[in-house]
């Protein structure tokens, strides 16, 4: 069996009849129906035209609104058994992402589908998401504010006004219009634009948020991963800055200078693959402490290592269709000889993360967003596979 089917092959065991399992392993609570983990599956079940994976999809989805919160939230994760169902909403926090991915879930599914009775039938329960990320701008200036924990990257840095978020926003929001075709929703997606690019874009002349801050900004050849009131946090964060290639954020000589970088940064690597967030944060510098203290069990982000510095096969499946949609399709095509072969580490282990210094594998194994990333990153080269009609 080769790397595509290997791949297939795990997205199969980590189907369940209620969703797709974050890792085919029994530890912690990676066999829980997880929002981010699930819908990032989902697509590459699309891509794949695979009908039992898709109906997984489906199922994950229809677990998901189940148990949407009064309030609005989606459930970070599910755990549904016999005997017991629990539903956790976050951590440390509550997860900001979750509810934008499952939007992005629902408007993908019924897009690749063609199935509008599907998104009419969660239309009500996408509208309830909308008006919580409103609600969670606070200063109804467009941007959402993400807690300390508050998305994918649980136990890093980032919060306040966080690039990731802001761009996943812009992607669930495109993908519903595509459905409502609604000039109110094409004017808040224009204003978060326009908010994005004069908070994070280098050399911007629009108002600012913070324009202390920014003042003080280096300018890169990136976009800074968040700030807040107390200022910018000016790490590179892949899965954002692939986000923003995907979704056109700043000007064509920025796209290029950031694709630049990125691909300097991979090739730089012991493995081939670009690490999450850049560079690492080590013991005695300013962001240390504010690093080891936020996590709920043990200790995870080393140097080179999981959140810090680590890089994931899911990341860079992203990146990779970043490249595919501005016409790098051989560095794509290197990307996916690069995913696989760290997929393939261990008899396909299909590893979370890598120590990106060493190349160690990192994390829980059989994880099914690494095979989910060669799923998407195959289909886009071979089937012209586009995860939006929009990105």
């Amino acid at each position: 069996m080769n790397s595509y089917g290997k791949a297939i092959d795990l997205l199969k065991r980590a189907s369940s009849e209620n969703g797709f399992y974050a890792s085919i392993q029994n530890t912690g609570n990676y066999q829980r129906v997880w929002s981010r983990d699930g819908v990032i599956c989902g697509l590459a079940a699309l891509a794949s035209e695979d009908e039992e994976l898709i109906n997984t999809f489906k199922k994950t989805l229809e677990t998901l609104a189940k148990y949407q919160h009064s309030i609005g939230t989606i459930p970070s994760n599910v755990l549904i058994t016999k005997s017991l169902t629990d539903v956790s909403y976050g951590g440390l926090a509550g997860r900001v992402d979750a509810v934008t991915w499952f939007v992005i879930g629902v408007c993908e599914y019924a897009f690749h589908r063609n199935d509008t009775a599907f998104f009419k039938k969660y239309k009500s329960t996408i509208e309830k998401c909308f008006h919580l990320l409103t609600a969670w701008e606070f200063n109804n200036k467009h941007l959402v504010y993400t807690p300390l924990s508050g998305n994918w990257a649980d136990e890093y840095i980032t919060d306040g006004y966080v690039l990731y978020d802001q761009l996943l926003r812009i992607w669930a929001l495109k993908a519903y219009n595509y459905f409502q075709n609604s000039s109110v929703i094409a004017s808040k997606i224009k204003a978060i634009e326009e908010q994005i690019e004069a908070n994070f874009c280098p050399n911007s002349r629009k108002q600012k948020f913070h324009d202390k801050a920014y003042l003080r900004l280096e300018n890169k050849d990136y976009l800074p991963c968040s700030f807040s009131p107390s200022g910018y946090k000016t790490s590179f964060d892949a899965f954002g800055n692939s986000l923003a290639l995907l979704l056109n954020i700043g000007d064509e000589t920025f796209q290029s200078r950031l694709i630049n970088y990125m691909s300097a940064l991979q090739e730089e690597t012991k493995l081939g693959l670009m690490p999450a967030f850049w560079p690492p944060i080590f013991e005695g510098e300013e962001h240390w402490d504010l690093l080891k203290d936020n996590c709920k069990y043990e200790f995870r982000n080393y140097p080179y290592e999981f959140h810090n510095g680590g890089s994931w096969p899911m990341v860079n499946g992203f990146y990779a269709l970043a490249l595919i949609k501005h016409g790098q399709k051989e560095k794509a095509s290197n990307m996916l000889d690069v995913i696989n072969k760290a997929n393939a580490k261990e008899d396909y282990s299909f590893f979370e993360n890598f120590n990106t210094k060493t190349g160690a594998p990192n994390g829980v194994p059989y994880c099914a967003w690494s095979a989910a990333a060669a799923i998407l990153v195959s289909k886009a080269l071979t089937n012209n596979f586009k995860i939006s009609p929009l990105c």
